[in-house]
């Protein structure tokens, strides 16, 4: 049968950024930030991170936090992407970024309050206008798309400089209609947001390839007229690099743009999963070899930058911060518990009045009987 003679109409190609590869050697030179000073300093926070998650998972074995999400092996996305916004951005964030939240200036304890079912966890003291955490899946990107709009408007009806959104969110929330629906909006409004999707290669227990079709997350941005970017997810260079350069295209009004960053969740998805049942134990022990703190300590040594008296006296500095950060948490005095009602709702529906007294009232008969004992 004759084929008909076709003509095309667009193509696209998708690029991959990495300037620290596997082993822990540079590919290419470093863009001009990467000073050793810059280079120590993200090294200092990777580690945090991972201290942080460590510790929240301890405290959730023993009963003291809820179910918590770690981002164990995933530490370069987090401190690449939240040292790359200005304060005056706004962060719309998923649960997996330890390491974007301390970059932030959120505090310890008040991810450990938030994860322990303190609402006051989320009332970040010196990030006022980021959103709060968000759970369920791909939600953020919307709310991400609609302060990006009204960032925008902001801009042209004040003249202010423009501030930028970024949202951050797993590989699993690309396959959520909350997903297309945002780029897409983004896209033909030209907004200043930039998605940073971690892909982690695991949505729970679905593997990446059972999730989408397509070679790379990046692309499916190319559908909404939005510019894309592959990174080494394990290399803060490439993803600090990835994310600034985002935000400031879009800070310039260039629209947004989407950072696709590659890396491996070496946890399980979250304290409440056992990811023994669905992967590959080969898998993750070579995983385990590529992983960004020991990747960006291998190039730091190699530099002469680093050494293990370095090593010895971030171990101990960083061991005071968690101990000052425990005692801050468990030093917080408990909330009221109306706080399940009075966090939830803008005004209390009806329905609900004779509950909210009856816990008000409960709770002040038990303060009062303390109080005479």
């Amino acid at each position: 049968m004759h084929k008909p003679r076709l003509q095309l109409q667009a193509s696209f190609d998708i690029a991959f950024l990495q300037f620290l590869d596997k082993r822990g050697q540079a590919t290419q030179p470093f863009p001009e930030f990467a000073t050793p000073d810059w280079l120590t300093q993200s090294y200092r926070q990777m580690h945090l991170a991972r201290m942080v998650d460590d510790r929240a998972v301890k405290l959730q074995r023993t009963g003291r936090l809820g179910t918590y999400p770690s981002s164990l092996g995933q530490e370069a996305i987090g401190v690449g992407t939240g040292s790359a916004l200005l304060a005056e951005d706004v962060y719309c964030p998923y649960y997996r970024e330890t390491g974007a939240f301390l970059e932030r200036g959120v505090l310890i304890e008040e991810i450990f309050a938030n994860w322990g079912g303190d609402e006051r966890g989320q009332q970040f003291q010196h990030a006022p206008h980021d959103l709060p955490i968000c759970v369920p899946i791909a939600t953020q990107l919307l709310h991400a798309a609609g302060v990006g709009f009204a960032l925008k408007y902001h801009h042209q009806q004040h003249n202010t400089p423009l501030q930028v959104a970024v949202a951050s969110a797993g590989d699993g929330a690309t396959s959520k209609g909350d997903f297309y629906e945002a780029i897409n909006i983004a896209g033909v409004w030209k907004l200043p947001v930039v998605f940073v999707i971690n892909n982690n290669q695991w949505a729970i227990s679905v593997p990446r390839h059972a999730q989408t079709a397509t070679a790379t997350i990046a692309q499916k941005a190319i559908a909404a007229g939005i510019p894309a970017l592959q990174v080494d997810g394990n290399d803060v260079v490439a993803v600090h690099w990835a994310v600034r350069d985002a935000i400031n295209r879009a800070r310039n009004g260039e629209g947004p743009a989407l950072v696709e960053a590659l890396s491996y969740r070496l946890c399980d998805h979250t304290t409440a999963d056992d990811a023994s049942r669905y992967r590959n134990a080969e898998e993750l022990e070579l995983a385990w070899q590529w992983e960004p703190l020991k990747r960006l300590e291998t190039y730091l040594r190699a530099q002469g930058i680093w050494s293990d008296g370095q090593q010895q006296d971030m171990a101990r500095e960083l061991a005071q911060v968690m101990e000052r950060a425990l005692n801050h948490w468990e030093d917080r005095p408990a909330e009221p518990v109306t706080a399940i009602f009075d966090h939830l709702y803008a005004q209390l529906p009806e329905a609900l009045y004779e509950q909210y007294d009856q816990l008000r009232d409960e709770q002040r008969q038990r303060q009062a009987g303390s109080a005479g004992a």
